[in-house]
């Protein structure tokens, strides 16, 4: 599958949103190792748009702090707290944070001085338990349309209900 390109239309997005889903599912078939999972969605979320620059998990360590996980692209942040950046908006929330700009969120975190746009999506159990955000960064502004983001929000839920036996805070 050649990775879409950023002037893919919001049509084209879900339709590769969905043919991941599919491919996720396959891949995770039987599987019940969380970081096992999370380092194959990573990868096969990395691969298959031209404009993820970096793409991964931040795990929920312990309440108001999250670790790097498994991802693809530059180094990371090793750890954020849940009271700073994009990725500690989406914990603390647990909401979806889809930036266009990340220059004017109030207390982004740079990482990589390339970020333009970010899209971060929490893990979340049925119960209400954080297990991770999954964190994407494009370093093209206005990277994520709302293809982007129910198709990750989906991935994201499904992660929840198939791990929500992984011990987290």
């Amino acid at each position: 599958m050649d990775p879409l390109p950023i002037t893919a239309t919001n049509e084209e997005r879900a339709e590769r949103h969905a043919e991941l889903s599919a491919v996720v599912a396959s891949l995770l078939e039987g599987e019940d190792d969380w970081v096992a999972a999370m380092a194959t969605v990573a990868c096969e979320l990395h691969g298959a748009f031209a404009y993820h620059d970096w793409t991964g998990f931040y795990r929920a360590v312990s309440p108001g702090l999250l670790v790097v996980g498994p991802y693809q692209g530059g180094h990371g942040c090793l750890r954020i707290p849940f009271d700073r950046g994009v990725c500690g908006a989406a914990a603390r929330t647990r909401t979806t944070q889809r930036v266009a700009d990340v220059d004017a969120f109030e207390g982004h975190i740079a990482c990589s001085a390339s970020t333009r746009s970010e899209i971060v999506v929490p893990v979340v159990t049925p119960s209400g338990r954080l297990l991770a955000v999954l964190d994407i960064d494009s370093n093209i502004p206005s990277a994520f349309e709302d293809a982007d983001q129910r198709g990750l929000e989906t991935l994201c839920s499904e992660l929840g209900r198939r791990f929500a036996h992984v011990s987290s805070p």
